[in-house]
């Protein structure tokens, strides 16, 4: 969270696009913050993606796009954290068959330090990992989330899934996490960016 996922995808969306090549973004019917099958950034961008459910082969929908549109030069997938095991078995195969970059941004654990299904396959399976880095208020490197609750207090307990932003999670470190959710820290709420 608040590490410019989404932002970085917009921007490869955008310098693929500026050299005349089509790129198709794929994102999760699941997430609706923006209207179903719209990528924002909390800054600003946004771009039309294709939605798609947790039963739908991705690499059918890329090779239809293909057949309607012609020539694809990239693949970019948002909140990759919602993929099946399927499908991102379907998406190595738009890299390896098809020959075309797969970009995939997303989480790694959930708001218990789990591992989403998405995230354990593209990290068993993908050719290639980049951390995006985002700040705990400790000023550490925050590599976990903590969901919180109307009153912006940790929860511990709850479905693997409820989307939501800034409102429901916050970024930490693991040193944070490990106090928040043993009950000896709190949590801080993310202020408004300073200006410029």
């Amino acid at each position: 969270m608040n590490a410019g996922k989404t932002t970085t995808l917009l921007q490869s969306a955008h310098n693929y696009r500026e050299r005349g090549m089509r790129v198709a973004i794929l994102t999760p019917r699941l997430d609706d913050r923006a209207g179903a099958g719209v990528v924002a950034s909390r800054i600003g961008l946004r771009s039309e993606g294709l939605a798609f459910e947790r039963d739908d082969d991705l690499d059918a929908i890329v090779r239809r796009d293909i057949a309607r549109q012609g020539a694809l030069h990239c693949v970019l997938v948002d909140e990759s954290q919602f993929l099946t095991r399927a499908q991102v078995w379907q998406l190595s195969e738009v890299v390896d068959a098809l020959r075309i970059p797969v970009l995939c941004y997303g989480l790694r654990t959930d708001f218990r330090g789990e591992l989403f299904e998405g995230s354990q396959y593209l990290l068993a399976w993908a050719d290639e990992l980049t951390e995006i880095k985002t700040i705990c208020h400790s000023g550490k490197k925050a590599t976990m989330v903590v969901r919180v609750d109307a009153q912006g207090r940790a929860v511990r307990e709850g479905p693997q899934v409820e989307i939501g932003g800034n409102d429901r999670y916050i970024s930490v470190s693991r040193a944070e996490y490990k106090k928040v959710m043993s009950g000896e820290g709190t949590i801080e709420p993310l202020q408004p960016p300073l200006p410029l």
